[in-house]
């Protein structure tokens, strides 16, 4: 219909954009370890933009509402409500209340996919302009390297890819998350142009998620496929060999190349991270220190040996207790097990198409949830994790084409 047009535009141009939602670091007072190559106006540009789409999609949600209970709302909003009350409570509610508003945008987006991929020519629009925009920004970071520019850039990323994603660890978790679904759809598409553009996608995206180096990355790029592996068609010993030599592999990479591009007096630095964020969670448990908090309380429970700052925990799951405590731990643990279960019962009953690519997008999300354990990527966080559950959940029902057999 005419008057779905406009989604279809919006839910594909934020989808284009997440490559720039990294720089969103700008806006805080947390002193990153890295280049954002997008100054400040044009970040607040990019954020105001998003933001007037989450109004339009708002709008277009209340005049278009869908019968039935969207199954991850209620987990969602437990999650803002913790971020908020984490945010309030503290050392910098001002850093705090913009990350709550960027994570409440993810929560429109949720809806808005769960609303509106099913409407004619969205699924299509918004899966062309994702893979275009991941070609683009995976070629960008590939040139770069090759460049060498920009120098400071090149010099701090110890010449890894980081591309527009200030940190080489969160192209890697971007890319974690496209690969697969790059595959599912260059082996579902109908349409040529489409499988090539996801071929050209997944042969570039591979190439730099390769250069980013990034050892947790790696990991969790193998445990997608692994994942992936493991659900094909076949005898169950056979799948988990095959998942098994694949993490196998995996790690057999991460080993050959442990210290390549990185500075080898850094290898052991998120040991004293993690006891430090250990530290902050004995003292603050239940509401951690609020979002973007953490740097602040590092320097008081830091070891004397322990790196002089840390912007994070270098964990997803220490980020998320140390800054909003054992609440939104708790609500995130939540949403994460409605949203396994919701996957399971529409996997149940896809066709194979729609179960092929909704398990791509999942395995993505396998792959960062891996990768997480010992890494913090704020475009996960802003930008992937909220959206690709929807994103999921809709493929299993509708798979590409929403409305053919």
């Amino acid at each position: 219909m005419m008057e779905y047009r406009g989604m279809r535009v919006a839910l594909a141009t934020v989808h284009a954009a997440v490559p720039l939602f990294p720089s969103f670091i700008l806006l805080s007072a947390v002193a990153f370890p890295g280049i954002a190559l997008l100054p400040r106006p044009v970040t607040l540009a990019v954020l105001g933009a998003v933001a007037l789409m989450a109004v339009y999609a708002g709008l277009m949600l209340s005049r278009h509402p869908k019968a039935g209970v969207h199954p991850l709302l209620v987990p969602m909003l437990a999650w803002f409500g913790a971020a908020l009350l984490a945010a309030l409570l503290g050392f910098d509610p001002g850093a705090g209340l913009l990350f709550v508003g960027i994570f409440g945008l993810g929560i429109v987006w949720n809806a808005a996919l769960m609303r509106f991929y099913g409407e004619p020519g969205v699924a299509r629009t918004l899966f062309t302009a994702y893979l275009a925009s991941a070609t683009l920004a995976a070629a960008a970071a590939i040139l770069m390297v090759l460049l060498r520019a920009p120098a400071a850039q090149y010099a701090i990323a110890h010449g890894r890819a980081t591309g527009t994603f200030v940190l080489p660890g969160e192209l890697a978790a971007y890319l974690v998350v496209m690969l697969p679904i790059a595959y599912a759809v260059a082996r579902i598409a109908r349409e040529g142009w489409l499988r090539g553009l996801a071929s050209i996608a997944l042969g570039v995206g591979a190439l730099a998620l390769l250069l980013t180096f990034s050892r947790a990355g790696w990991i969790g790029c193998a445990a997608s496929v692994a994942f992936l592996a493991a659900l094909q068609r076949g005898r169950i010993k056979a799948r988990a060999g095959a998942a098994l030599a694949i993490v196998g592999l995996g790690i057999a990479a991460v080993l050959l190349v442990f210290n390549a591009h990185h500075n080898p007096s850094e290898d052991y630095t998120r040991i004293s991270i993690w006891r430090a964020a250990v530290e902050v969670i004995d003292r603050f448990p239940l509401t951690g220190v609020g979002p973007f908090d953490f740097s602040r309380l590092y320097a008081v429970v830091r070891s004397p040996d322990g790196d002089a700052t840390a912007f994070h925990a270098h964990s997803l799951y220490l980020t998320f207790f140390a800054e909003l405590g054992i609440v939104g731990l708790s609500a995130a643990a939540w949403m994460t097990w409605r949203f396994a279960r919701e996957l399971r019962l529409r996997l149940a009953v896809a066709s194979p198409e729609a179960k092929l690519l909704a398990l791509g997008i999942a395995a993505g999300l396998v792959g960062v949830a891996v990768q997480g354990v010992i890494d913090t990527m704020s475009v996960v966080i802003f930008g992937l994790w909220l959206p690709t559950t929807a994103l999921a959940l809709c493929a299993a029902r509708d798979g590409l084409t929403p409305g053919t057999p």
